[in-house]
């Protein structure tokens, strides 16, 4: 069963602008949220746990330069998007 992908306004503020700035990077992104929902552990996702003040959450790559961070809750099914962006971005501001 696949998991509820729950999302922020930092995410839904930071997707739109990711979207209007990345038009080719849409179906990248669309495969990863469909694959995050299926199943989070595929190997190409490459989900890492954060440390530091991201502690608790996770993170997946949607390309080499992009990630988007979440908090996984693996027992409840839901998933809840963070934010989306630069490795730099998202790093210096995710937030629950």
């Amino acid at each position: 069963m696949p998991n509820e992908l729950e999302t922020t306004r930092i995410f839904e503020r930071n997707v739109k602008k990711f979207r209007r700035r990345h038009p080719d990077l849409i179906p990248t992104l669309d495969a990863v949220l469909t694959q995050l929902a299926e199943d989070p552990d595929e190997p190409t996702l490459r989900l890492h746990p954060l440390i530091g003040k991201l502690n608790g959450h996770h993170s997946v790559s949607v390309t080499h330069k992009y990630r988007t961070v979440f908090v996984l809750q693996r027992f409840a099914g839901h998933i809840r998007l963070v934010n989306i962006g630069s490795h730099d971005d998202v790093y210096g501001k995710a937030q629950s």
